[in-house]
Order: structure tokens, then sequence, then C-alpha cells
């Protein structure tokens, strides 16, 4: 007497598909403000990088750079987190001398120019923790406008090694050496 295979084989593959569907990770939604990395030098092929810049890209979507940065109170500059930046080596921050080291980074907005801020405090969440009194280097730069309009918040080096952070039209440039 022969043995039918086919039933078996039918039930082991309606139960491996089963199985596969109940052991499928769950993720949660994409963050709306996803996180980015900025570098100096910036090309991928250097991997001797000189400062990197770790921070959340918040979007307009409809709303006022203004609104969302409001003149003379501290921002986290991005959204979640606090920025932080590494520098690796020493360097001149604006006109400020800064170690080699991890920092977060906070600005004050204001129309004509914003507050930089390199703070000694680490794993911050926004701004709501801000210490002054833990500051290592603020430095003053001016706000200029730029050409093209910016939905997400965004930090880049240029050749020379400064930082530009741009929003909407909104541009500042902080010198680093």
């Amino acid at each position: 007497m022969k043995k039918s295979t086919l039933i078996p084989v039918l039930a082991c593959s309606v139960i491996m598909l089963f199985s596969l569907n109940l052991s499928a990770q769950n993720f949660s939604d994409l963050d709306k403000s996803p996180m980015d990395v900025a570098a100096f030098p910036s090309s991928y092929k250097e991997s001797n990088k000189q400062v990197k810049v770790i921070y959340s890209r918040p979007q307009l979507k409809g709303r006022d750079v203004k609104t969302l940065t409001p003149n003379g109170k501290v921002w986290r500059t991005g959204a979640n987190e606090a920025v932080e930046i590494t520098f690796y080596q020493d360097k001149m921050f604006g006109d400020k001398q800064v170690k080699a080291g991890t920092y977060s980074m906070f600005t004050i907005p204001n129309d004509k120019e914003w507050t930089v801020i390199l703070n000694s405090d680490l794993n911050v969440w926004g701004a709501y923790s801000y210490n002054e009194a833990n500051d290592v280097a603020k430095v003053t730069v001016p706000v200029s406008e730029g050409k093209e309009t910016l939905e997400a918040f965004s930090i880049a080096f240029d050749d020379k090694g400064n930082m530009h952070m741009g929003w909407d039209t909104l541009r500042v440039t902080v010198p680093i050496k």
C-alpha cells in the first residue's frame, strides 16, 4: 500500500507559513525627524575625521522657522536629543579654544545673530535640562539668508571645516579651525 505524501507536505507548508508571520518583528513607525551625521572632512573617502556632528532633522511641514526656533530661547538645534558634536583634536570653535571630546550643542536664535553653545552635558533630550553652568564655549555668529529653501534642518561642513546650519532660507556659519 502506497502512502500519499501530498497531505503532509501541504500541512507542513501551511504551518511554516503561519509560524513565519507569528515570529515577525513589529517595528514602530519611522521617526518624523530622522537622525543624520555631518563630518569634516566631508568626503567618505577620508576616514580620519576631525569633527563629527550627530543631529535630528526636523521638517518645516508648512510651519514657520521663527515659531520652531523662538528668539532668545535655548534651542536643542534640531529635534529629539540635543546635537552631539565630537572634536577628534583640539579646535578653535569660533574664537574659543575647545579640547578634543564630545559635547552637546545648543543655540539661542535671534533675528540677526545666533549664539552657538557647546556644553559638557551628554545624552540630553531637547533643551529641557540645559544647564548654563556646564557651558564649555559660546560663540555668536551672524545670520544670513540663502537662495534656496531647506525643508529639513541641515548641518554641513565646507572644505575649510566651517560648520553651516540651515533651515528654510536661514543660514548660520560657525568657523572651526
